[in-house]
């Protein structure tokens, strides 16, 4: 299996998959999942002449748990070691929910020499958390109950978690109840310690003051709906502080778009990919 390793540090293991031609697109996974949330996303890339790199955060899917490493310096800097890994250039980075902090994290700590594009798709940027100047955001008592959660009854919170992940309820039956238990199973393998830690990381970092770093071409999905990731507290405000953007709102879109949405989202992706 393709791992990335080193020596000095027999702990760390990152899970990638790469498959195709052409240009490189790294797609990074959200919270709680892995790598395997993009599948409805891989295929259409591939199919597009694309080259399709996917990888697991560290303590999830795949990827090692290591006993720190959850905060977002560390997290780009294992997205740096999948680009070097693979020699790879001319790169359009997509992140999804936290994903989207490794994007604006690496763009501030690595600069865009290697970075062609970026799309921040159902992304926690800027800020998730609500304060006196973000009154849009999640209240802290949201945020703290989720960590409370997690770490009293961490899988009994993650089966709920995915129906507002994807706005599914008795009458909106987003997905199937297969793709509910396909989520709740990846997820609950995930460490709980990754878990945890990456929720603090997600919830409190603010990446207002890192805008300005984000200069290459850069896309911005977010849907109208989305219950974890409000869009005035994320896709507007991101939309509003990058400078060179293009910001498509799917209507009745929820924060796991990719799937309940996967054929338009894959259609605007590769507009904004061959523009």
């Amino acid at each position: 299996m393709p791992y990335i390793t080193k020596e000095i540090d027999p702990d760390y293991s990152i899970y990638y998959e790469d498959f195709g031609d052409g240009q490189p697109v790294i797609l990074i996974h959200g919270w709680p999942l892995s790598s395997k949330s993009w599948e409805p996303q891989v295929g259409a890339l591939l199919d597009a002449g694309y080259r399709v790199v996917t990888y697991d955060r560290r303590g999830f899917g795949k990827s090692q748990p290591t006993p720190g490493g959850y905060d977002y310096n560390s997290l780009s800097d294992d997205l740096l070691e999948v680009i070097s890994y693979l020699d790879l250039q001319n790169v359009v980075l997509v992140g999804f929910s936290m994903g989207g902090g490794e994007v604006v994290r690496f763009l501030t700590n690595h600069g865009s020499e290697k970075v062609n594009k970026v799309a921040l798709i159902s992304s926690i940027i800027p800020l998730v958390k609500q304060k006196e100047d973000n009154p849009d955001g999640v209240p802290e008592s949201a945020l703290n109950e989720i960590l409370e959660n997690l770490k009293k009854d961490r899988v009994t919170f993650l089966e709920g978690f995915h129906k507002n992940f994807y706005g599914y309820g008795f009458l909106s039956q987003t997905v199937s109840q297969a793709q509910l238990n396909y989520d709740w199973s990846v997820a609950s393998q995930a460490s709980p310690l990754a878990t945890i830690k990456c929720a603090e990381s997600w919830a409190n970092t603010d990446f207002r003051p890192e805008l300005k770093n984000v200069t290459v071409p850069t896309l911005i999905v977010h849907g109208d709906a989305d219950k974890v990731v409000p869009i005035k507290t994320a896709g507007e405000q991101a939309a509003k502080g990058i400078a060179n953007n293009q910001f498509v709102v799917v209507e009745g879109g929820p924060h796991g778009l990719n799937v309940t949405h996967a054929e338009e989202l894959n259609e605007i992706l590769l507009n904004f990919l061959r523009s």
